[in-house]
């Protein structure tokens, strides 16, 4: 009389125990799928930033390049458009940088894409001349970027809150070294960081297309700056005669400041230590594609006498629609 519930109970805990085991199998399984998940991304985060890292050193390796032929040359070193480094590399498969065999061509290759550029930091007006080194602001230079603001579209008074600002940011401290200035901002590095400063990302964003933040105070170069940077730059320059300047570079390069001060009248670029016909220092980007994923990578590169180093770099994880 007590067999079938004894069969019946044996059955149930048979049933319980297939579950368990299961349950256990099923979240082993999980844990396992995801650790090679995360593996996964890991290896290709990882092998991004080293190809990337890689085209950052080649981007370097083609200033020092550039500078050396010039020298070698005997030429007067000068920094045009019409140079090697300022051509862009277009978008193009990665398998056909690793390997010209066969077993590695494009139809077998990653499904990864690589782009990059060299701008030069130069072609844009540099926020470093607006406060001199004693922390007073520099009415000229103010000037200049009240006239890049306006061709922005930024509200009126932008320009005198970046100026006041970075003068209390860079104000030179008085009691003595590492001694911090009293109720003084954090002083911005990068356009990004003069958000600190009250200026809203839209409005930098299209300042940032004439308007950078160098380390050191530089001058800007007649021979890349557009021609809305030529006329902000320089005193007395009119739309017009920046033309002038574009047109006549593109025939021919200048040389030196004093070719181009020819072109204009005497009234204009009267101090010739605000503009430069050379740069060191340019802003290299790499760019790796895998579908509709990018990771860009800036570096701000200084090109010195005897070396070209990177000074900062900037890692930025993009996502992009089809046919980007």
């Amino acid at each position: 009389m007590l067999q079938p519930p004894r069969r019946g109970a044996a059955l149930l805990l048979a049933m319980l125990i297939l579950t368990l085991v299961a349950t256990l199998a099923a979240g082993m399984l999980w844990q396992q799928n995801r650790a090679m998940q995360v593996e996964a991304a890991e290896r290709v985060r990882t092998q991004s930033l080293w190809i990337l890292g890689g085209a950052i050193d080649w981007a370097r390796l083609i200033l020092r390049e550039d500078l050396r032929s010039s020298n070698s040359q005997g030429q007067v070193p000068i920094d045009s458009l019409d140079e090697i480094w300022a051509t862009p590399l277009a978008e193009a498969r990665l398998s056909s940088f690793l390997s010209a065999d066969r077993d590695n061509n494009a139809e077998g290759g990653p499904e990864a894409f690589i782009s990059g550029q060299i701008v030069d930091a130069q072609s844009r007006w540099n926020l470093r001349r607006l406060i001199d080194p004693a922390g007073k602001l520099v009415a000229a230079e103010l000037a200049t970027l009240e006239r890049l603001c306006a061709q922005a579209n930024l509200p009126g008074g932008t320009a005198q809150i970046l100026a006041e600002g970075l003068r209390s940011a860079w104000a030179p401290s008085t009691g003595g070294p590492g001694a911090a200035v009293a109720d003084a901002p954090l002083a911005p590095q990068r356009m990004a960081d003069l958000a600190w400063l009250g200026i809203e990302a839209e409005w930098l964003e299209r300042l940032s297309q004439w308007v950078d933040l160098l380390p050191v105070a530089t001058p800007v170069n007649l021979n890349t700056a557009p021609r809305e940077v030529l006329a902000a730059a320089i005193d007395g320059m009119d739309p017009g005669s920046a033309e002038r300047l574009v047109q006549a570079r593109q025939r021919e390069p200048f040389k030196t400041v004093e070719a181009a001060k020819a072109l204009l009248s005497q009234e204009q670029m009267k101090d010739a230590s605000r503009v430069s016909v050379t740069s060191s220092w340019f802003i290299a980007t790499g760019r790796l594609r895998l579908d509709d994923r990018a990771v860009e990578e800036r570096a701000l590169i200084e090109r010195q006498p005897n070396q070209v180093v990177v000074v900062r770099r900037e890692r930025v994880n993009l996502t992009i629609g089809p046919g980007s």
